[in-house]
């Protein structure tokens, strides 16, 4: 046991020693094993990312909540936009029948979408979401009050001009000062903050979710149209429920519509589920296509590898020979030519995962990625098999040398 562990040191010496005594090669070797590592953390951070991305925004979603919509969500397949767009808008007349024939359901609301500029003062926030909604909107979607309140049900059936803005659209409005009470212009008409929104993030690292805010619908009925887009949500007390609730809220949209037995719904129904379903093809192609570019680099790393210890064995033949006269044996060359490999592998792997860190943030600022411990560790182990498996041939090739032979080597 202590033969092997001070092998284990030697070899690990005399491989420092190598590679210092080689710079520029070392140096060009590990270029290879470099690329690899940080093609290799760049698809598992992406892939941790759109994972970490992906849960939170159904979280915002709401996994326990039915969208009714006129629109279903278009993923994969043919989309029969031809037959939807004759469907009749919904009403928003349809939230208090939809809570009167779904008992099942925690809450009901609906909402309106619109993109806009809010002024105060002489500051603009540009493409600002604007949500005209129930007052109940705020629990169907998860929206939690940082400051001042949410508006109520008086507020919304007296169509209050009162808005509840966003973090992003606080920050672009209200740098360095308390928002609450100051009076916002929307299409020219004047509305009151009276909260902010928690800061909620992107949605799958996209659509900026804190650059939104939110007025009861009647008052976003005097500044647009309001005949078309609105969504009804309906939020079941958990997943299970919503299975059986999803059918509920069918037959209670039919009954509203007057549909017939025989009538096919002219109204859709979405859910996360949908958005779930699309992203686990998605996240196999991002796989596929990762596994196939990192697996290319680092092969092409790993021959580079094998390639400079070739090299490395025929410029050391005489040192083999006398090692082997002195008495070294076999394992103790192979394990000494191992290590060397190894070493090349793990600088290579080093330089590679510090370099990750940066592509991480940059990545981060177009899309979604996330650096975890263990794909550092991954990446760790991944250069040690490396090392070990395109250092073994040329490193069992010098451990089977013939002593004499490699003593006569010039």
């Amino acid at each position: 046991m202590y033969r092997i562990l001070t092998s284990f040191i030697e070899g690990f010496k005399i491989a420092l020693s190598s590679l210092w005594a080689n710079k520029m090669r070392a140096i060009l070797t590990t270029t290879c094993i470099v690329i690899g590592i940080v093609s290799v953390t760049a698809m598992n951070t992406i892939t941790d990312g759109v994972d970490r991305s992906f849960d939170e925004s159904m979280d915002m979603l709401g996994r326990n909540v039915v969208f009714v919509e006129k629109w279903p969500w278009g993923f994969g397949g043919e989309y029969k936009w031809w037959e939807y767009r004759n469907r009749q808008e919904l009403e928003l007349a349809y939230v208090e029948k939809l809570r009167d024939l779904v008992p099942s359901a925690s809450a009901v609301s609906g909402r309106v979408y619109r993109s806009t500029t809010v002024r105060y003062e002489d500051r603009n926030a540009e493409g600002v979401g604007l949500n005209g909604a129930t007052a109940s909107y705020f629990r169907t979607a998860g929206l939690n009050i940082d400051l001042g309140r949410a508006f109520s049900e008086a507020d919304e059936q007296r169509s209050a001009r009162v808005v509840v803005i966003g973090s992003g659209v606080a920050e672009a409005l209200f740098p360095d000062m308390d928002p609450i009470g100051k009076r916002v212009r929307i299409r020219g008409q004047r509305f009151t903050v009276i909260g902010t929104l928690e800061s909620q993030g992107s949605f799958l690292g996209m659509e900026d979710l804190d650059n939104e805010m939110v007025i009861p619908v009647g008052a976003m009925a005097t500044i647009y149209d309001m005949r078309y887009g609105l969504r009804l949500s309906v939020q079941f007390p958990n997943e299970e429920m919503m299975a059986d609730g999803e059918y509920e809220v069918i037959g209670a949209m039919r009954q509203i519509r007057g549909l017939d037995p025989m009538e096919d719904d002219d109204f859709a129904i979405n859910k996360a589920a949908l958005f779930e379903q699309q992203f686990q093809s998605m996240k196999m192609a991002i796989y596929g296509i990762g596994i196939f570019l990192t697996g290319l680099a680092l092969f092409v790393g790993g021959i580079g590898v094998m390639n400079i210890m070739f090299v490395s064995v025929k410029e050391r033949t005489k040192e083999i020979g006398i090692r082997k006269a002195v008495g070294a044996q076999s394992w103790e060359i192979l394990l000494q030519f191992l290590m060397e490999s190894i070493v090349i592998c793990l600088f290579g792997g080093v330089i590679g995962v510090l370099l990750s860190i940066g592509v991480t943030e940059f990545i981060n600022q177009i899309f979604v990625a996330y650096l975890d411990w263990t794909t550092v560790l991954n990446a760790i182990l991944l250069c040690t098999f490396i090392g070990i498996l395109f250092g073994y041939l040329p490193s069992s090739r010098a451990a089977k040398s013939d002593p004499i032979e490699s003593l006569r080597y010039e």
